[in-house]
């Protein structure tokens, strides 16, 4: 299965010392096995999926894949890296300046919301996280609402939102948004209309459910 941009130009770093690419060809080839990893356990899941399996969809040899990972866990561990800094781009690369503190929450989501409609193996392959690799489960949510924290905090230095902001607000836009994807973009039906769901979440976070 095809990778959409925002995969292919994230964080290449999965492999650690020796095993890290240092050509481009190396970095080509840790790409073709991370998008095969993505295919092979987003539709078989961990347990059923196979290292053999992974490199015939990636078209190299199975020697090639020791160049790179040492086992399966490890290659797992790299793909939820890989898509963590892939989600953490596409909100990136949509918000601009200038931009107001809800606006900027407002184009994250959506972006967020497309990336997944494009991605729906991502929720399969982080929620197993949780079971095959607990640490990397958690490290994506932390600096997921650690980013959210951060946008929140600069839209209170400017101003535009209150300045007794609590991390808890963080995670409780984070878990809004994880919930609107799993709805909108992995159970509907295909017609995802990221701007108006985003739009009515961000009518939530900028003035709430009270009638005053």
């Amino acid at each position: 299965m095809g990778r959409g941009s925002k995969i292919e130009q994230a964080g290449m770093q999965q492999a650690s010392g020796e095993k890290t690419p240092r050509t481009e060809r190396g970095r080509r080839t840790l790409r073709k096995l991370l998008d095969a990893a993505a295919s092979e356990f987003g539709e078989k899941g961990f347990h059923e999926a196979s290292i053999s399996g992974i490199t015939r969809r990636a078209g190299v040899a199975l020697g090639t894949f020791y160049t790179y990972f040492d086992s399966k866990d490890a290659i797992f561990r790299g793909l939820v890296k890989d898509m963590s800094d892939a989600v953490k781009q596409a909100a990136g690369e949509a918000v601009r300046e200038p931009m107001s503190a809800l606006e900027v929450e407002r184009q994250a989501l959506a972006a967020f919301l497309r990336f997944a409609s494009e991605h729906k193996e991502v929720y399969r392959i982080i929620d197993e996280a949780e079971f095959v690799d607990p640490a990397s489960y958690r490290a994506h949510y932390e600096n997921t609402a650690a980013r959210i924290l951060e946008r929140l905090k600069a839209g209170a230095d400017k101003g535009e939102l209150r300045s007794d902001l609590h991390e808890a607000q963080a995670w409780a836009i984070m878990g809004m948004n994880v919930f609107l994807g799993l709805r909108y973009a992995i159970w509907g039906s295909g017609d995802c209309d990221a701007d108006e769901i985003a739009r009515q979440a961000n009518l939530l976070i900028g003035e709430g459910l009270s009638k005053n």
